[in-house]
């Protein structure tokens, strides 16, 4: 019987070393998936900064570019720009608050897209060719925002449409929301 007892004694030893040792072998195993899970969340973390950067900046030189088109509109017609936004408001065109200046301006607005066609090629965002085709069409698209209702060039909302209006789409309305996306592999 003395035998019997120190052989569950043994076995019994055996099974709490066992089981530390797995305790020990799954915290362990735990602390390194974190400690890796930690090491992904600073990247995602720099990326998202990053990313969070490259908007700010994007978004700073769109409106460093629609100030520009504001202060060249209102120079070239004479007009200051919260006039020019109120009579647009009002559903005058640029055109007509131009008047006989319009051809003027429509001429500058040529000029400035020009610039910026030029400066996304030599940026390397626009090949030669692109460059060539938007130019080609850019008059009629320039003349075709002057006559428009609402004065696309002018206002914090640039060409967007206030909510509401059927814009672009025409009565289709805003596409839904996206499907969710799969499972990460």
């Amino acid at each position: 019987m003395h035998d019997k007892r120190e052989d569950m004694n043994m076995s019994s030893k055996k099974r709490m070393a066992a089981v530390a040792i797995t305790v020990a072998a799954l915290s362990l195993g735990s602390i390194g998936v974190a400690s890796a899970h930690d090491k992904g969340s600073a990247k995602g973390m720099a990326k998202t900064a990053a990313n969070d950067v490259n908007r700010a900046a994007d978004k700073a030189a769109h409106d460093a570019e629609h100030a520009a088109r504001e202060a060249l509109v209102a120079t070239t017609i004479g007009v200051d720009a919260a006039t020019i936004k109120t009579r647009l408001a009002a559903g005058e065109t640029l055109a007509a608050i131009a008047g006989a200046k319009k051809d003027a301006l429509i001429a500058a607005l040529v000029a400035f897209q020009t610039k910026e066609i030029d400066a996304r090629v030599t940026a390397g965002q626009m090949t030669a060719a692109q460059a060539t085709a938007k130019k080609a069409e850019l008059t009629a698209h320039v003349t075709e925002r002057v006559n428009a209702v609402g004065g696309k060039e002018m206002g914090p909302r640039g060409d967007k449409v206030p909510h509401g209006d059927k814009g672009p789409h025409g009565d289709k309305g805003p596409k839904g929301p996206k499907p969710p996306k799969g499972p990460r592999s």
